[in-house]
């Protein structure tokens, strides 16, 4: 595992979320104590004083907002001030949050308990959309191939 997907299985396990039916907006934030917004405008997150609020768009379908829901609790664990940082690491920060996003929505542990599983059946159990599931089996099948490759000891 990856420092994300232990960052993430440690989050989950301290929450007791194991299934993907206990993956919510609602679920999460409430654990957290963090006050989530629908609005017209772009997902983002805020903070003032120590008081954390979350920004989702309304006008997202239901997956949507779970995924951007992922994207922007990655700031919330800490990118720390990005107002006066440069472009480029501004980018470099929602790449990031975009990876961290798709083991926040779909945890690896999770999809290790599933065997056979469709871009279809991860996108009913996980509540994401089409992109979202294809792009994220298509990462946990690579690293699954990785693995078998170092383990068969055919990697250089």
């Amino acid at each position: 595992m990856n420092d994300t997907e232990k960052l993430i299985v440690q989050f989950y396990q301290s929450l007791k979320v194991r299934t993907p039916d206990e993956l919510s907006i609602e679920n999460i934030s409430n654990q957290l104590s963090v006050e989530v917004l629908f609005w017209d405008r772009s997902s983002a997150v805020s903070e003032l004083n120590g008081i954390y609020k979350v920004f989702i768009n309304e006008n997202l379908s239901e997956q949507g907002q779970w995924q951007d829901f992922g994207h922007e609790m990655s700031h919330y664990f800490g990118d720390g001030s990005r107002s006066v940082l440069r472009e480029n690491y501004v980018d470099y920060c929602e790449s990031k949050a975009d990876y961290f996003a798709y083991h926040f929505c779909v945890p690896t542990f999770m999809l290790l308990n599933l065997e056979e599983v469709t871009v279809y059946d991860v996108m009913d159990l996980f509540n994401v959309e089409f992109n979202f599931a294809y792009r994220r089996l298509e990462m946990y099948k690579n690293k699954v191939l990785e693995r078998k490759i170092v383990h068969a000891g055919t990697y250089n």
